[in-house]
């Protein structure tokens, strides 16, 4: 695993210094958008929606739009002026009871790997969590971006899961909800005894993804069977690292479809490039004319 973020964990007077790792990763197959046709990459490219023309990630700054239809840009030297005084350290605030955190405001979870300086102080705040039956209550700083987290541990690693802020758990409004709905002791009972048939403790690798699982196999197949095709070169890779442009590899592509058409309908193909001999001609003449102004001047 490769660590995306180094600080340290302020713990009373008691600093831990940690590094970040995402501790969850998805097992789905990596599927890419291509042509049917000929198996190229469907690529999106940023452009203006003013002039159209394509923009680079330099010239990309983010904006916000007021409720009057007026904008305001914000570039990266405006951001980088907003405080983050969490920006290298995990704060702990306080510790609460599991389970007053509501499962709803969980996000995304991370180890938390001491620095080899730091194993005691990492073992006493592990002790602490462990002893006290809770977990801690962090603020912390990821990717210009400041969240909430919970601190705990899980397999004698100390693992951070982030939550939402309270503002972006949306309400539950319906108003079916609302209405009288009549259940009968009777029914109640079977379902009481439906759950009951079916308690058990969760163990969750006894559980698979049978659509991935199927999706692998399919692919396998496929591959087994030799349906498969080489992956196309795109359009503007080749001499990429000469410094050609995409407009160049175009053209360069579009004129070799020319000339395999007309190949097809029995005619010779132009001339790969006309204007340079000219050009080389108008050099000569440039050369030669001066020969004669000194011939001229050698007579006088």
């Amino acid at each position: 695993m490769r660590a995306i973020w180094k600080g340290a964990v302020a713990f009373g007077l008691v600093n831990v210094p940690v590094r970040l790792y995402s501790a969850t990763g998805e097992h789905e197959v990596t599927l890419h958008q291509v042509h049917k046709e000929d198996g190229g990459r469907i690529r999106y490219r940023k452009f203006c929606s003013i002039d159209g023309e394509p923009v680079e990630m330099s010239d990309i700054a983010k904006g916000y739009e007021t409720d009057d239809g007026e904008l305001v840009v914000l570039t990266d030297e405006d951001f980088k002026s907003l405080p983050l005084s969490t920006e290298r350290e995990i704060e702990v605030l306080e510790f609460v009871p599991v389970d007053q955190v509501d499962p709803i405001l969980l996000q995304k979870t991370y180890y938390l790997e001491p620095e080899k300086t730091a194993a005691k102080p990492y073992a006493l705040l592990r002790g602490a969590l462990e002893q006290a039956d809770r977990v801690a209550v962090v603020k912390v700083a990821l990717r210009q971006r400041e969240s909430m987290a919970i601190l705990r541990v899980r397999d004698n690693v100390i693992v951070m899961q982030t939550l939402l802020w309270p503002d972006e758990v949306r309400a539950a409004d319906f108003p079916v909800l609302d209405e009288d709905v009549s259940v009968r002791p009777q029914e109640l009972a079977m379902a009481a005894s439906l759950v009951d048939s079916l308690a058990a403790d969760f163990d969750p690798s006894q559980y698979e993804d049978r659509y991935a699982g199927a999706l692998e196999q399919l692919i396998e197949a496929k591959v087994s069977s030799g349906s498969t095709r080489a992956v196309p070169v795109p359009v503007g890779e080749e001499g990429a690292a000469d410094g050609g442009g995409d407009v160049v590899d175009l053209l360069a592509a579009l004129q070799r479809s020319v000339e395999k058409a007309r190949g097809a309908r029995g005619e010779e193909p132009e001339p790969e490039e006309k204007p340079k001999p000219k050009a080389k001609a108008k050099k000569k003449a440039d050369e030669d004319e001066p020969t004669p102004r000194k011939t001229r001047r050698k007579a006088s």
